[in-house]
């Protein structure tokens, strides 16, 4: 085999790498990109529990939680603070809150869960004293966008719904970690949003999620996944999301806003402890999502490679395709999640994610670690 025939399946490969991309922008990514809510021909309100798990979150909790607590809602609903073995001056904090706002419960945890490591134990100890039906979950470094959160998020239920899926989003602060964060924020959202509607849900996010009582109980907890220290998010909606039973919230008043992490050091703690539990996903959803990362992963080498050795032309044609698929159906996604600003970095963020895969491959492969905090 000659120089000129290895160009060409280097070309070919491009080529392939590229249609699998095309597939994903075209049959997923685009079904948010012209998604617009169903109008609602009645209106009903339902009681809601906000459920909030924290651990030595005092400082998030002062700044936070008035968030949760003055919501415009004139249905009954409560917020419940699982206060998981803090060592800090949580519980006095919450004390004082509750003198002034009655809907507030709180819940003290002053012994571990044996066996049952991170966030699962709090959070289903939550999901039990809620005495509503629905629950919805937020986390203490959280404020939800507006006043209007629990509302446009229980708007979404009907008698076929059991989850709905709602954005968490990032506080906009200067500076390029920021906008990397909140671009991968973007970027994962836009694929669990367009994967649920297209019928394959296989994730949420605990910053802004809800779901029933019932379908909780009926998959008994987080029983099937409790030795993992993650995934009370995403590994239970993996499991007990379908197609009838799942919908999605993108009204801008229903997101919660959280401050981003300012250091690289701490990023990369957090994602390496999120994708640590990608590898117990339904295989379908692996495959996809695997399917996904690998293309996007090889399409810049591959591009730089065959921009050098073959037909520059021809590969500026195919990869002019790509991009102009891309530019269309990115905007009206960024759009919708409120990330417009970065629409002019997009090229340039989507060449750092080739690196951004290398710096995260490895926590596919690590052993998550048995602390939430």
């Amino acid at each position: 085999m000659n120089f000129t025939q290895i160009w060409q399946i280097v070309f070919y490969a491009f080529c392939l790498v590229t249609l699998i991309q095309l597939f994903y922008y075209l049959f997923f990514f685009i079904r948010l990109a012209v998604y617009k809510p169903k109008p609602r021909r009645t209106s009903q309100t339902h009681p809601v529990s906000v459920i909030i798990c924290a651990r030595d979150e005092a400082a998030n909790l002062a700044k936070n939680l008035p968030g949760a607590l003055v919501q415009q809602y004139r249905t009954t609903h409560e917020v419940i603070v699982v206060d998981d073995n803090s060592y800090d001056d949580s519980k006095y904090l919450l004390e004082e809150y509750q003198k002034i706002y009655k809907q507030l419960h709180f819940v003290q945890l002053k012994q571990e869960a044996k066996l049952i490591p991170g966030k699962k134990f709090p959070l289903s100890v939550g999901i039990k004293t809620a005495k509503y039906e629905i629950v919805l979950l937020t986390d203490a470094d959280c404020v939800p966008a507006s006043e209007f959160w629990i509302d446009k998020m229980q708007q979404v239920y009907d008698d076929d719904t059991e989850i709905v899926l709602g954005y968490g989003a990032f506080h906009k602060k200067k500076g390029l970690l920021n906008k990397l964060i909140r671009w991968e924020t973007f970027h994962t959202a836009m694929q669990y949003f367009s994967y649920a509607l297209a019928g394959k849900p296989y994730m949420g996010v605990g910053r802004n999620l809800s779901y029933k009582k019932t379908i909780f109980y009926r998959h008994k907890g987080f029983s099937a996944h409790n030795n993992i220290p993650s995934g009370d998010d995403d590994l239970f909606i993996n499991m007990a999301a379908t197609k009838t039973n799942t919908k999605i919230n993108i009204d801008k008043d229903a997101f919660t806003l959280s401050d981003a992490p300012k250091t690289w050091k701490s990023w990369i703690r957090q994602k390496n402890r999120h994708y640590s539990t990608g590898k117990y996903y339904k295989p379908l959803h692996k495959f996809l999502l695997g399917l996904y990362t690998l293309s996007h992963f090889l399409f810049y080498p591959l591009l730089a490679v065959s921009l050098i050795f073959f037909n520059w032309q021809m590969v500026l044609i195919v990869f002019g395709t790509r991009f102009l698929v891309q530019a269309i159906i990115l905007y009206p996604c960024m759009k919708k999640l409120d990330e417009q600003k970065m629409y002019p970095w997009f090229l340039i963020i989507d060449i750092w994610m080739f690196f951004y895969y290398l710096i995260f491959a490895a926590a596919v492969f690590k052993k998550p670690k048995k602390v939430w905090k």
